[in-house]
């Protein structure tokens, strides 16, 4: 039984539906689009499509590569990867070929390639993070269905939506072991939650309207129904302290 007023185990239960039907939608959609619209090989280097890190991990959005210290254990290990990312540091960063040429100077060019051969371009798809981004801008649009069905009440619709971006703020830091500094990812929190509050809210508004209108116009008695009532209502008492008389009524229904 709902409690009146301030229900605080009703406003849990609707936070975390509201949060696993985000986390479901984005968990639907994101694979096959990575799938469909980046690079295959540079994928596999994050696990695939079907990685937490796609969802979990801001710097994916923000293409950044994320790697495990554990795969590539020491200095010489590190150095082979650029450009890689763990527990919120720049772990692996080797300048290429063309950024530092006077690094090979004077060696031959066997040499050159076969020693830039051994690092790894461990880079990120860059279109990996666009991905990334329009699905969550899809996900947000989703949302709009619960804050509508579950939430119902316009008040509540911003309270709610700020409260799932938090959520993720927090699973995210977690998850990454750092601060989310990416712009692209903060934008797109941004127009997610504008879109959420201001679609929501006026949807719940409208339907609100519709229900205070309905409530105080009774369009039956426009209808048939008015004639019904005519022949049961009580008429007016007459001097004599007996009813009004019949032919009244009857005059006024014919009219």
């Amino acid at each position: 039984m709902r409690v009146q007023g301030w229900d605080p185990v009703m406003i849990i239960c609707q936070i975390i539906t509201l949060q696993t039907i985000h986390y479901l939608t984005l968990s639907i959609l994101i694979p096959p689009f990575l799938t469909s619209f980046t690079t295959p090989v540079l994928l596999s280097y994050a696990g695939g499509p079907n990685t937490v890190s796609h969802i979990m991990d801001w710097r994916e959005m923000a293409a950044k590569p994320t790697i495990s210290k554990t795969s590539f254990p020491g200095v010489e290990g590190l150095r082979k990867l650029r450009g890689a990312w763990a527990g919120g540091k720049e772990i692996g960063s080797v300048p290429s070929s063309n950024e530092d040429p006077a690094r090979f100077e004077g060696d031959n060019q066997d040499e050159r390639d076969s020693t830039y051969d051994e690092y790894w371009e461990y880079g990120v798809d860059r279109k990996r993070g666009w991905v990334l981004g329009g699905v969550w801008l899809v996900a947000f649009g989703i949302d709009i269905a619960p804050l509508y069905y579950l939430i119902r009440r316009p008040t509540y619709i911003l309270d709610f939506s700020l409260t799932l971006i938090f959520n993720h703020f927090i699973l995210t830091t977690y998850y990454s072991a750092s601060f989310p500094t990416s712009i692209f990812f903060w934008l797109i929190q941004i127009v997610g939650a504008v879109v959420m509050v201001v679609i929501s809210e006026h949807l719940c508004v409208k339907r609100e309207m519709r229900s205070e209108l309905d409530i105080g116009w009774q369009p039956n008695l426009e209808s048939g129904q008015s004639q019904a009532l005519l022949e049961n209502q009580d008429t007016s008492v007459g001097p004599s302290g007996q009813s009004g008389s019949r032919p009244e009524a009857i005059q006024l229904q014919n009219r």
